[in-house]
């Protein structure tokens, strides 16, 4: 197993409504970010090394890393940060370890796929 927390679909589906809101506010901060020039991965938490020679980390990316962190606290993966994509860990009847897909804009968590398969291997998560 790659994860130590494992999400049921129900759970990963009760979570979804604030998490929708984290994501919401982690684009509009990185597109705030984006359009004053700022790379966000020089942050530590990214492994960069400082704020882009300012001294200091603006406000804004404190507030996108500390969302960040709150999902990740979770046990939920983060897996684009411009759009908004995240992952689930979870466990199938049959013992296989997947990811419950989700991308901001969608309804619901309806898509599953295989660790090694990533995003292009979505499936339906009737599927699963």
């Amino acid at each position: 197993m790659f994860h130590q927390k494992h999400f049921s679909l129900s759970e990963a589906k009760n979570l979804l409504p604030q998490i929708k809101i984290f994501l919401s506010d982690i684009i509009r901060l990185k597109n705030k970010l984006d359009e004053r020039g700022y790379d966000i991965y020089q942050h530590q938490y990214f492994g960069g090394i400082g704020p882009n020679g300012t001294g200091k980390f603006p406000e804004d990316l404190e507030e996108l890393i500390k969302l960040i962190h709150q999902i990740s606290e979770k046990g939920i993966i983060i897996k684009g940060i411009d759009n908004g994509l995240i992952d689930f860990p979870h466990i199938r009847n049959n013992g296989e370890e997947v990811y419950l897909c989700y991308l901001l804009g969608e309804e619901n968590i309806d898509y599953w796929h295989r660790i090694k398969d990533g995003f292009a291997g979505r499936k339906n998560i009737e599927d699963l």
